[in-house]
């Protein structure tokens, strides 16, 4: 007589297959997330690294230089750091006065209780527009013999420049128009403002503090969140710059537009020396990193979240 008992197995296999479909269940989920992690970003990175130290043109043999696409760019190639002055130059232009447009625009939109989805939606539009119509608009606003921009001088008598020709003044012109698209970091910061309790103005107004002392002591540090996100994203964008600089200016005039990115455009699409775009795209990437991690550790000084504030006030009562 047979006398294996056989009515837990069943039991136990059924709980071994539950836990294992618990366990691998949020896997599952974020998988799609990790495959394209993988496939799309660590893999083109580790891939663009490893082309930095080759010599690697786009048709022919494939050798391996080391560091020396580093080297030549750093010391035999005064294109690099012509081209790196210019993009820091706009990206201390560029960065403050997107912060303090954004924020002013976003101040006004807090404020206003007439037709505020229509002026939202106003500002914003830029911002969604594809770069070659945002660099088609401005350059007919530029033109210098029928530019809008130039009529409207005349009207006042003022016999406007030649924008997009001027060495000292394309730069200005690429600024402003890289400014047309503050839509998405005013949005940030109008969320931040509607997230801002009123009884902190209220209490404040009751105590008879000034609206400008309430602007300091209230406003800005319950924002420092937001100002510090979209200050990390403003630099990485200024140095990103190259879809409005390549189509409005090509570099020119005479060089005083030709920004970083599209330096390792052409190295990579004009002169196909691969391994050397590769180079300076991780040069790129390294400064920015150190840009941000930079800005990261000097805002602990001025940018104060909430949680840490309770816990440390917890702390403090215990």
């Amino acid at each position: 007589m047979d006398m294996t008992y056989t009515g837990a197995e069943p039991k136990v296999a059924r709980r071994k297959r539950s836990a294992i479909a618990r366990y691998a269940a949020p896997y599952l989920f974020i998988s799609p997330w990790i495959l394209g992690f993988l496939f799309f970003t660590l893999g083109p990175l580790v891939f663009s690294l490893t082309m930095s130290f080759y010599d690697w043109p786009v048709v022919g043999e494939r050798a391996f230089v080391g560091l020396d696409n580093y080297k030549s760019m750093l010391f035999d190639d005064p294109q690099f750091w012509e081209s790196l002055w210019i993009t820091v130059k706009f990206a201390a232009i560029y960065v403050p006065f997107n912060i303090v447009m954004s924020f002013l625009l976003a101040m006004m939109l807090h404020n206003i209780t007439f037709a505020s989805g229509f002026f939202r939606t106003a500002f914003y539009l830029p911002s969604v527009i594809s770069g070659v119509a945002l660099v088609t608009i401005w350059s007919w606003i530029y033109s210098k013999e029928y530019g809008l921009l130039n009529f409207m001088l005349s009207l006042v008598g003022i016999h406007g420049p030649n924008w997009l020709g001027d060495p000292n003044l394309a730069i200005v012109a690429i600024i402003i128009a890289s400014l047309w698209g503050l839509g998405g970091t005013m949005l940030i910061l109008l969320t931040g403002l509607k997230a801002i309790p009123k009884e902190l103005y209220e209490a404040a107004t009751v105590s008879g503090v000034p609206g400008w002392a309430q602007m300091l002591f209230i406003t800005l540090p319950m924002l420092g969140p937001m100002l510090l996100f979209t200050f990390i994203t403003s630099i990485i964008s200024a140095f990103q710059q190259l879809t409005i600089a390549l189509l409005l200016t090509k570099g020119g005039p005479l060089g005083s537009t030709y920004f970083f990115a599209m330096y390792i455009y052409d190295n990579a699409f004009k002169y196909f020396d691969m391994g050397y775009a590769a180079a300076g795209s991780w040069v790129m990437f390294i400064i920015v990193l150190a840009l941000s991690l930079g800005v990261m550790r000097w805002s602990a000084a001025w940018v104060y979240y909430e949680g840490e504030v309770r816990q440390n006030d917890g702390e403090g009562h215990a």
